[in-house]
């Protein structure tokens, strides 16, 4: 039987506030076994740039990484919230290492083509070293990637966490039982989002299909678990996603939403 790996994402909304964070960075410091943390990158690039006089412009959602946006999400996803975090780690006796893609060349991505907009220097991923990623893990660190990647061409590239995430999920499948946990300010998907208790415990494709059908689940819920059922798709164990501050009972099953194929 395979060892368990788990692979957890934290968003942007928990790595704003510093007490939720704290609280995070403690359960995870616990959880035993092998594990990558990935994370967001939350307000603080905004902030940032706001002070540097460098607009936000957002579509969608989504960030427009110029390239002056590219400097600062380089210094703040790579530098400041990623050291941040590994420091909080380290105070709890967990040894971890801050990364980005390009460090070790573990993720590689190509700068998203134009199609009806040009979002930047922001990247789809192409690959992930397997390898190196064991090797780090092999020499008993604990991984906390940034969303960052990196290109042929040598540039840096903004890319989502949850697609980082789960791309680290999949290439680890082969090595590990996978357990891809991605980790957020609700209790997990819920059915009615004005209520934060109206938690979906279980989803599958077919009971996928019918919450977007009716708009149960819409908006940017909808790419979150696309990339949940692609990541089961292809090796990865169990997916859950669920509260940060229940991220232990997750582990066991008693939080969150699991989602599965079955």
């Amino acid at each position: 039987m395979s060892e368990t790996l788990y692979v957890i994402k934290i968003g942007g909304n928990v790595i704003d506030n510093p007490d939720a964070c704290a609280r995070f960075l403690a359960v995870f410091a616990q959880l035993p076994g092998t594990k990558i943390l990935v994370h967001g990158g939350g307000k603080v690039a905004t902030q940032i740039a706001a002070r540097l006089q460098i607009e936000t412009q957002m579509v969608d959602g989504r960030r427009i990484t110029d390239k002056p946006m590219l400097d600062v999400v380089t210094m703040v996803y790579g530098g400041l919230v990623n050291k941040n975090l590994v420091a909080g780690l380290q105070s709890l006796n967990c040894n971890a290492i801050g990364l980005t893609g390009a460090d070790g060349g573990i993720i590689r991505s190509v700068k998203r083509p134009v199609k009806t907009v040009d979002y930047g220097f922001v990247g789809d991923i192409e690959e992930v070293n397997d390898t190196q990623i064991d090797a780090i893990l092999n020499s008993k660190l604990i991984p906390v990637i940034a969303p960052l990647t990196y290109s042929n061409e040598g540039s840096l590239l903004n890319t989502n966490a949850d697609t980082m995430a789960s791309a680290v999920a999949v290439a680890m499948a082969s090595r590990f039982a996978v357990k891809l946990i991605y980790c957020f300010e609700k209790k997990g998907v819920l059915s009615d989002p004005d209520n934060d208790e109206a938690v979906i415990t279980s989803l599958t494709p077919p009971t996928y299909a019918e919450y977007k059908a009716s708009g149960v689940i819409n908006k940017g819920m909808i790419p979150k678990l696309d990339n949940a059922f692609s990541a089961l798709d292809r090796g990865v164990a169990n997916v859950i996603i669920c509260h940060a501050d229940d991220l232990e009972k997750a582990v066991y099953g008693d939080a969150g939403t699991t989602i599965s194929n079955v």
